[in-house]
């Protein structure tokens, strides 16, 4: 990836998730703006309507939201023309059969579950990096 800043929405309603997240990224070797939403409708508002900047290049997706919930994000995300080419991370606590199968049928591009232990949800979170924006070649 080039020395641009990346683009990165985090969609996830626990506001502890989102700190460590934050702070993951933080620790990281790419210069990442994260944005949070709390919740999937202000996620979809954001990135239909939101500023004229550009769409995020990767969005981890939690599943287990209140309201409009993961999988319904998902859905409305590859449904939508100007949106299906972002990648989307699930990144979740489920590990249901059911939840991995669903998300990848409705178009996710990796499901990973989120650890439950402070130094291994960093390590997740910075795999993650690694893999989008070190190996995978994103979309313009």
């Amino acid at each position: 990836m080039s020395s641009a800043t990346i683009e990165m929405l985090l969609i996830e309603d626990d506001p502890g998730t989102a700190v460590l997240t934050r702070e993951a990224i933080k620790e990281s070797d790419w210069d990442v703006h994260l944005s949070i939403s709390s919740c999937g409708s202000s996620a979809l508002d954001y990135l239909r309507k939101g500023p004229q900047r550009e769409k995020p290049d990767l969005i981890l997706l939690d599943l287990n939201m209140p309201g409009m919930d993961g999988r319904e994000v998902l859905k409305e995300l590859k449904d939508d023309d100007d949106l299906r080419s972002i990648p989307v991370v699930v990144f979740t606590s489920s590990d249901a059969r059911e939840d991995v199968e669903r998300s990848y049928g409705l178009g996710c591009n990796c499901y990973v579950r989120k650890p439950m232990r402070l130094e291994q949800f960093s390590d997740a979170v910075r795999s993650i990096e690694s893999f989008w924006f070190n190996v995978a070649t994103l979309p313009a």
